[in-house]
């Protein structure tokens, strides 16, 4: 397996891309990989030998031409106009996925197929994730080096002079949790959250194929050239099983993956192509891979933390940490990196409809799992000790000792956002906080990201505040949260909402162009979409079939307890799912008003249907158990 060939590195030449691939013909296609709105990858199987003889033309962009109505590009691509264009990336590393269940005649090794990331054209435009992310890098760059010229000192900063700044990279890290589960097992809720609450699980030993899996999917990705940097054992779980062959079996737990950092666009390839390896690795074992944000409601959901840094290339070639003061014991950063955060803050209710774009995005931000709910920061107590607190949305990380570690901790993310376009958006809100700060003393900066709702702020808005170093969950009640940071959207629909409730934080995002209305538009478009048919298609019937399951229960011995809580059990059960002629149920109201476009009541009777359903589940689990 070593003499495998893993990587193409990036910025590769036409020509040691040819001796590469004779030098391995196991590798027999190549895939074309484009980026929808959704996130989702395209992937196809073309010979190696087309790809050799028309390489010009997969440069170009003319040798793959597609359908572009069977992906995601709502309102770009249609049935009568859907033809794109697909031109390959020479500028970010390839990756070869093999398949180790094939095994290839000539050479005796798995068949490869080199997936090459691309951009997706429609009529001239790049409309596709890894374009607007790219387009989008390249504006805050040149923005950032002509603010830095032409701003040369700034606070916490002075030991740089910014005229001398040259270039801007781009720095970001993912990582991915995940349930894993043996194929067709049913969970126990109520163990799985026992076995949380008592801290069973978190960084404990792996057992068996687990452990298996997670060790080769280790080893895969340092051959990857990913610097793997731990895999463990995350909070959720129960201990497996093992049969009488000695097989590990009635396996559920939820693992974590960590690597190194990357330029950005390289770092969402890099999340992306971990995915797919890890699910590989897991079902070659006998496992399935689970990567939803939620996959059980009550227990802890799978996140993905977006790291965000920037550093300045100078003259000489130095690079610096634009968010690292110049003294980390006097200041938690540099105004470039208050700037940074305030800028995130204060846009990010036109953030989120990209981090959150799914039911199953928002059924893990609830309260009581760490996912975060509130807008709100944290820096630590004093410049002087780094600190961390797990309850707010984005969190300064820093490390005394290396002044090049500082950045910033989205912790919303889930393994299905779109990072390409998260990091777009916050990039862009960064570049407006930044602009709109740079001539502001540290002091006077920390002061307004510091200050209580109802102060008067420059940048910030009055009535919110954006810091808290106590627990926003134990400490704060719910209005509290809401009215200091903010309510959070409890749908799709509402979180889409977004885009027009605030047009100027939506302005500080698009401006560059590459977030423009065409594109926010097909996203918003596409989200609506799934959000719909999901909820009519698969939760309504899967709430139903919950719903039927709450059956009453005959024993001998049943008591007054019993009757009044059936009573209410199955009043629940009629009031969500059974219509008479004068009344329609729940779940016909909101099925009609979501094939109606009546997407506002929609969004009302979908939440009403979650508290209506967790309430039968708390009262039908209670009635069980007074059976004897």
């Amino acid at each position: 397996m070593e003499d495998l060939l893993y990587v193409v590195p990036a910025n590769s030449s036409k020509d040691e891309i040819r001796k590469l691939l004779a030098a391995h013909p196991e590798v027999r296609f190549v895939s074309v990989v484009g980026i929808d709105l959704a996130g989702n990858d395209t992937d196809e199987k073309i010979p190696v030998r087309i790809f050799l003889e028309d390489m010009d033309k997969f440069y170009a962009g003319t040798a793959v031409q597609t359908d572009g109505s069977s992906v995601v590009l709502n309102g770009i691509a249609t049935l009568h106009n859907a033809k794109v264009d697909m031109p390959i990336d020479p500028t970010v590393n390839w990756f070869v996925d093999y398949n180790y269940e094939h095994t290839d005649m000539e050479t005796g090794l798995p068949v490869g197929t080199l997936r090459i990331p691309s951009f997706i054209i429609h009529e001239g435009k790049r409309v596709d994730s890894r374009a607007v992310l790219t387009d989008t890098l390249s504006f805050v760059r040149d923005s950032l080096v002509k603010l830095l010229n032409d701003h040369p000192r700034v606070s916490g900063f002075m030991h740089v002079d910014g005229s001398k700044v040259r270039d801007i990279v781009f720095t970001s890290a993912t990582e991915l949790e995940f349930w894993v589960k043996t194929p067709l097992e049913e969970s126990n809720i109520e163990d799985l959250s026992t076995s949380q609450v008592l801290q069973e699980q978190y960084w404990q030993r792996t057992h068996g194929s687990v452990r298996t899996a997670m060790e080769e999917t280790l080893l895969l990705l340092d051959r990857y050239g990913f610097e793997v940097e731990m895999g463990h054992k995350e909070v959720g779980g129960l201990k497996g099983q093992i049969d009488e062959s000695g097989r590990m079996t009635h396996v559920c737990e939820q693992l974590e993956i960590d690597w190194k950092y990357a330029e950005t666009l390289q770092a969402a390839d890099n999340e992306l192509f971990v995915r797919t390896l890890v699910r590989e690795v897991f079902r070659e074992n006998g496992l399935e891979v689970i990567f939803k944000a939620k996959p059980m409601i009550g227990l802890a959901g799978n996140g993905e933390h977006l790291h965000i840094g920037l550093m300045a290339v100078l003259e000489d070639g130095k690079k610096v940490n634009l968010f690292t003061a110049e003294d980390m014991t006097k200041d938690f950063m540099s105004a470039l990196g208050y700037g940074a955060i305030m800028g995130l803050l204060k846009n990010y209710e036109v953030i989120n409809p990209f981090v959150s774009a799914t039911n199953d995005s928002l059924n893990r931000l609830k309260p009581g799992f760490e996912a975060p709910v509130c807008i709100v920061t944290s820096l630590g107590d004093r410049p002087d000790m780094a600190a961390r607190n797990r309850t707010i949305l984005a969190g300064l990380i820093r490390d005394l000792k290396n002044p090049y570690a500082t950045r910033f901790e989205l912790r919303a993310c889930n393994p299905y956002s779109n990072i390409y376009l998260v990091a777009a958006a916050v990039y862009m809100a960064v570049l407006d906080g930044i602009r709109s700060t740079i001539t502001r003393t540290t002091d006077d900066l920390l002061a307004e990201l510091s200050k209580e709702a109802g102060a008067d702020a420059q940048y910030l808005e009055k009535d919110r505040a954006y810091r808290s170093e106590i627990d926003v969950f134990d400490d704060f009640t719910e209005a509290e949260r809401n009215r200091l940071f903010g309510a959070p959207p409890e749908t799709v629909w509402e979180n889409m909402q977004a885009f027009e409730r605030y047009p100027d934080k939506l302005r500080a995002v698009t401006e560059g162009g590459a977030l423009r209305t065409q594109i926010i538009d097909a996203f918003k478009d596409g989200a609506l979409l799934r959000w719909k048919m999901e909820v009519v298609s698969r939760i309504i019937p899967e709430n139903r079939d919950l719903i039927r399951k709450a059956h009453e229960i005959k024993t001998e011995f049943m008591t007054d307890q019993d009757s009044y809580m059936w009573n209410k059990i199955n009043g629940l059960r009629s009031y969500l799912a059974k219509d008479s002629v004068d009344e329609k149920c729940v779940f016909t109201r909101l099925k009609t008003a979501l094939l109606a476009g009546d997407y506002g009541m929609a969004s009302r009777l979908q939440v009403e249907m979650y508290d209506r359903m967790e309430e039968l589940k708390a009262l039908y689990d209670q009635y069980q158990k007074n059976m004897i």
